[in-house]
């Protein structure tokens, strides 16, 4: 059998149980540790030691510079420009990558981990945005279904979206959605690019499990379309940027 172990952190020290031990654990103690600027005046020497070739490592892969921003951009909701842009990414990336015109592309905000300063753009500011392994997912949903995923959307007051425009009310209802300036027919078929982890129903999506189809690849990660986005700007000499379009209107 498998043994699976159980680590516990009580007063700095581990203790150790196992499935076939006689053993079995009776509490479980925790506690907020505050990481303040105290860890900085005195650091422990034989771990920075231990760390500082991997940290080295790192630095060299994260610190260039592949792009510029032209001013912060962040993440929330109803609507953001960096959740605007990032579905607007997808929706590229699902033709450049899957050869696949989509018709809508959606991204969780709460994916999205951190903002993008204006300025450089480093391989490590889009790692703190995308820091998950999630890939490009093309799904193909019924147009009610479309429609019941906009519904989720608007019950926790939107998400990133692209091709679409929702308008929903204070207290989280869908009053009205346009795929491509028009309405949604129920019975027409629409290409949704968004992240495998939605694609599978989670955060609330679960209208994503009703799919017609789904295809995806290994080789398009959001986190390295945004990249190839950057330098695709920085090629052109054009600043990262993006705006807030209307794409969902709280109606007040």
């Amino acid at each position: 059998m498998k043994k699976h172990v159980f680590y516990t952190l009580l007063a700095g020290s581990f203790m150790f149980t196992a499935c076939n031990s006689s053993y079995s654990l009776v509490s479980v103690e925790g506690g907020r540790v505050p990481i303040t600027s105290v860890y900085d005046e005195q650091q422990d020497q034989a771990a920075w030691r231990i760390l500082q070739p991997y940290r080295t490592k790192i630095d060299s892969l994260m610190t260039p510079v592949i792009g510029h921003s032209a001013r912060k951009l962040e993440a929330y909701r109803p609507e953001s420009p960096l959740s605007n842009l990032i579905a607007d990414i997808l929706c590229e990336g699902a033709k450049s990558k899957l050869g696949i015109s989509v018709d809508v592309g959606v991204m969780n905000v709460g994916g999205i981990r951190n903002i993008l300063n204006e300025g450089d753009i480093t391989f490590g500011s889009i790692y703190e945005i995308s820091p998950f392994q999630n890939t490009l997912s093309v799904v193909v949903l019924k147009g009610e279904d479309l429609l019941e995923l906009f519904q989720q959307i608007a019950a926790v007051y939107g998400e990133g979206l692209s091709g679409a425009r929702l308008v929903i009310s204070k207290d989280g209802r869908l009053l009205r959605a346009e795929v491509g300036g028009q309405p949604v027919d129920l019975e027409k078929e629409y290409r949704v690019a968004t992240i495998d982890y939605l694609a599978e129903g989670n955060d609330h999506m679960e209208a994503f499990k009703k799919a017609v189809s789904r295809t995806e690849s290994d080789d398009a990660v959001l986190r390295n379309l945004f990249i190839d986005y950057v330098k695709q700007c920085e090629a052109k000499g054009v600043f990262v940027n993006a705006e807030i379009e209307g794409r969902i209107v709280v109606q007040r």
